[in-house]
């Protein structure tokens, strides 16, 4: 039996490079970065050219680039960040439905301290009409939040066009790039956003560092208070061996990102092909054109996507549901939701999700044995003899 590894939405595995970068500041590189001597000046000198290293990956100014904890916290401290420092202009937030859930909550939350939430719906394919995005800003609209790369279909959003929007209505924008940064090109720039959140272990870095791109000119009040940290927009004591591993993990990524799309893409295709064309009865859900090269989500007519998912493992492949944050919730993924269509197919639904660590011979295995499971699972489904 072979071990295949096919959630890489919910964590990727650490590059033995970025593991060597790392291991110096856990030993005898251990200085805090804000001391003022040799110690902290070394380690303040790896975090200033880690800091360049995830600017140069998303064509971001080295001022510009907050590290945080991972992803969760740059969404909250976008959104956080943005609604608080400017409440005076206005109380009104814009997102979507299928956002990840550190945006929904925070968004909620928000609205429990007197914001204003919309949140945008979805098409079939899970894409944002531009039309009904453009309607939806008001005049008290501070922020908008739209996801880059949905975690869970993979859909890739306007965000360029959304962006220019925003602009001409003086509206800040943020997007959630965990699952599309070193995977599909991100250029700060090019796409227009005022803040962009990112994470390491997403990418084969380590878990609890993350970055949020913060635009030069945009102010923010900090989700966290105490020392001066990051610019006094993020304080606490700087997680050099991870913000370490960031910076390798994006030299990395952007030299592996010349042909990611290509390989990974052409694996992730031949796994999709391999599934539709062996077992019917299955639906990818979400655009099939408009996505990122690493993901498809396939709904399995007539199985319990948590009982197919258990029985891969038995066969050493892991997967998933949906997203990780939202594992051991009985509801269907809210993103699937979204989509329309039968609640029963949305559980039935497992996300394949690769990585440039995930090899030919990997995919071929999977689709030798997924079939023989779906097949023995039907077997004994009573609804998918009748229907």
């Amino acid at each position: 039996m072979q071990q295949v590894y096919l959630d890489n939405n919910a964590t990727t595995p650490l590059d033995p490079l970025v593991f060597e970068a790392m291991k110096p500041h856990y030993l005898e590189d251990f200085g805090n970065a804000s001391s003022i001597h040799s110690f902290g000046q070394k380690a303040s000198s790896a975090v200033e050219r880690a800091r360049s290293q995830v600017a140069e990956l998303i064509g971001a100014r080295t001022r510009e680039i907050v590290f945080t904890s991972g992803g969760t916290e740059a969404d909250n401290a976008a959104l956080r960040g943005v609604a608080t420092h400017h409440r005076s202009r206005g109380n009104h937030i814009l997102t979507a439905a299928t956002e990840h859930s550190a945006v929904l909550h925070t968004c909620e939350q928000l609205e429990r301290e007197g914001f204003r939430v919309s949140c945008l719906p979805v098409d079939r394919e899970g894409m944002i009409s531009l039309d009904q995005f453009k309607e939806a800003i008001e005049d008290k609209t501070t922020l908008i939040s739209i996801m880059h790369g949905n975690n869970e279909i993979g859909v890739i959003q306007p965000i360029k066009e959304m962006a220019a929007i925003a602009r001409e209505r003086e509206v800040l924008f943020h997007t959630d790039a965990v699952q599309t940064v070193a995977k599909i090109p991100v250029n700060v720039a090019e796409l227009g956003v005022d803040l962009l959140s990112l994470s390491a272990h997403k990418i084969h870095g380590p878990k609890g560092v993350g970055a949020l791109y913060v635009r030069s000119g945009v102010s923010i009040d900090p989700l966290l208070y105490g020392g001066s940290h990051e610019r006094s927009r993020r304080a606490g004591t700087l997680n050099v061996p991870g913000i370490v591993g960031l910076g390798r993990t994006a030299e990395l990524a952007k030299e592996a990102l010349k042909d990611f799309s290509t390989r990974v893409g052409a694996l992730r295709d031949r796994l999709e092909k391999g599934i539709l064309e062996q077992i019917p009865g299955t639906v990818v859900n979400g655009s099939k054109s408009r996505r990122v090269p690493h993901l498809t989500n396939i709904s399995f007519r007539s199985i319990e996507g948590e009982a197919l998912l258990i029985s891969l493992d038995f066969e050493g492949v892991a997967v998933s549901t949906g997203s990780a944050c939202a594992s051991g919730t009985v509801e269907p993924s809210h993103v699937l939701t979204a989509l329309g269509g039968k609640p029963q197919l949305h559980k039935s639904a497992i996300r394949f999700s690769l990585s440039r660590m995930n090899t030919e011979q990997e995919i071929n295995y999977v689709v030798s044995v997924l079939p023989k499971i779906v097949k023995r699972m039907r077997e004994v489904s009573p609804s998918y003899r009748v229907g």
